[in-house]
């Protein structure tokens, strides 16, 4: 089995582009505007999953369980 780990310091456009499944798990958290052309390559470029998660008030705890129910382990 593929070893998943996110690092939540690590742009959301780099993590998208390693992981294929992970733009539809984030966009279920309720980060939106993932999905819409165009956003992963502007400000996913410089966005963060910690900073993304700040901004939409998103709990990083969530953002982890969630990851962690689809087989992915996060780092800080």
């Amino acid at each position: 089995m593929e070893d998943k780990t996110v690092d939540l310091n690590k742009s959301v456009y780099e993590i998208c582009n390693e992981y294929k499944d992970l733009p539809e798990i984030l966009h279920d958290l309720g980060f939106v505007d993932i999905i819409k052309p165009g956003m992963l390559h502007t400000a996913g470029r410089f966005m963060t999953l910690k900073k993304g998660a700040a901004l939409k008030k998103i709990s990083i705890d969530s953002i982890k369980e969630r990851l962690s129910l689809h087989g992915y382990n996060t780092i800080d």
